[in-house]
């Protein structure tokens, strides 16, 4: 991305070619994977705090595309929609059971990002009856996604933290060799529990607890609903788990 950007400040024109297509390999854990969004969503921020003015005083390129590099490609997509998500959805929203005098709109709540995501997942209708799971697991992620934001911008302890993403077929292969005798397969408890992820949906099965006994808007249906996907995640039951030998 770095390369890309400083590319694109002398002038380069890039093609986007749609119909090619390669093979990849998904991330062999759940901490794998972790680990894989951090250094997407730090990165970019970090490289937006560094590159901001060079782009603002850059005098070879237009200030439509300024703006565009800035606002469109930085702003919204690397930093504010991480933030939003998880702020709005696992934050505010479910503060506002605990505050009734706080009222949050249908459309501000349900209506514009249902027509977000409904585009969203237009592109690929195969995938249709997993959209639901993926909103959930979206908003488990944008906890990881934010706080790398926040690391990048500030450039706190882990900004340049580059761990190489374990894909699981190197992860397979590399017990394999290791294990030369059947041992009885063990871990840690530290690579199965997440803390962050229990913590946010103890915060959301409280929140939604109140709203069965003292709310209106059936908020709790929703709240109780995304606590299960954070239990999921917290306890390690996403994915495929590779086991220490």
């Amino acid at each position: 991305m770095d390369l890309a950007v400083r590319a694109s400040l002398k002038g380069w024109k890039f093609l986007y070619l749609g119909s090619l297509k390669v093979k990849n390999e998904l991330p062999s854990t759940f901490k794998a994977y972790r680990f894989q969004q951090h250094r997407w969503s730090c990165g970019p921020a970090n490289l937006f705090r560094k590159m901001v003015m060079e782009i603002i005083t850059n005098k070879r390129v237009s200030l439509w595309k300024k703006a565009h590099v800035i606002y469109s490609f930085f702003l919204v997509r690397k930093i504010v929609a991480h933030i939003v998500t998880f702020v709005f959805y696992c934050v505010v929203l479910p503060a506002t059971v605990l505050v009734p005098e706080v009222e949050v709109p249908k459309w501000a709540g349900v209506y514009i990002p249902s027509i977000v995501t409904i585009l969203n997942a237009v592109g690929t209708p195969r995938s249709l009856h997993l959209l639901v799971f993926w909103i959930l697991f979206e908003n488990v992620m944008s906890l990881h996604r934010t706080k790398a934001t926040f690391i990048g911008l500030l450039e706190a302890g882990r900004v340049n933290e580059w761990v190489v993403t374990e894909k699981l077929g190197d992860a397979l292969k590399t017990k394999a060799a290791a294990v030369k005798a059947p041992r009885r397969p063990r871990f840690r408890i530290g690579e199965r529990l997440h803390l962050l992820e229990l913590g946010t949906g103890l915060y959301l099965f409280f929140c939604g607890c109140y709203d069965v006994a003292f709310g209106k808007n059936h908020y709790f249906i929703y709240l109780f609903v995304q606590a299960t996907a954070f239990f999921i995640a917290g306890f390690g039951y996403v994915g495929t788990f590779v086991p220490n030998s």
